[in-house]
């Protein structure tokens, strides 16, 4: 999927917008995407000036759109104002190295299970082939009361 084909699944947006591209889907199974880490990213301004990383939350929020996609492919749905993909969980969550700008954050997100719209994802981070960060991601989705 390319970064126009994203956007029709993910409400996302700049700057909050974590995933350029997909490279494998397997639909009700796993993704593999990729976020291009670059230095003009907002946050880098603060975190930090003179030494730019990541945060980790948003290496996780990358992983929950992945996710996020994933789901919303398998269940033949798109982003729209009336449908709201939330994170329910974080559990095991561990940071093994730093994300730096130039670095290509390759997501990798499977699904253990979905049980009454609850989606339960084993997923790992990684830049060249090594293990960033890796958590349990558990979310759902919902139709937007108004």
């Amino acid at each position: 999927m390319d970064i126009h084909q994203i956007l029709e699944h993910l409400p996302h947006r700049y700057p909050f917008l974590l995933v350029d591209r997909v490279l494998e889907l397997e639909l009700g199974k796993s993704i593999h995407a990729y976020k291009n880490v670059s230095i003009n990213e907002p946050f880098f301004n603060g975190h930090f000036p003179h030494h730019p990383i990541m945060p980790g939350v948003l290496v996780i929020e990358a992983l929950a759109q992945a996710g996020g996609i994933l789901t919303l492919k398998t269940e033949e749905a798109k982003a729209s104002a009336d449908l709201m993909f939330y994170f329910v969980g974080i559990d095991n969550a561990r940071f093994k190295k730093p994300v730096m700008p130039g670095d290509q954050l390759h997501l990798h997100v499977n699904i253990e299970r979905r049980l009454r719209g609850i989606w339960k994802f084993r997923a790992e981070a990684r830049v060249d082939g090594e293990v960033v960060a890796e958590a349990t991601l558990m979310s759902t989705y919902r139709e937007v009361s108004k």
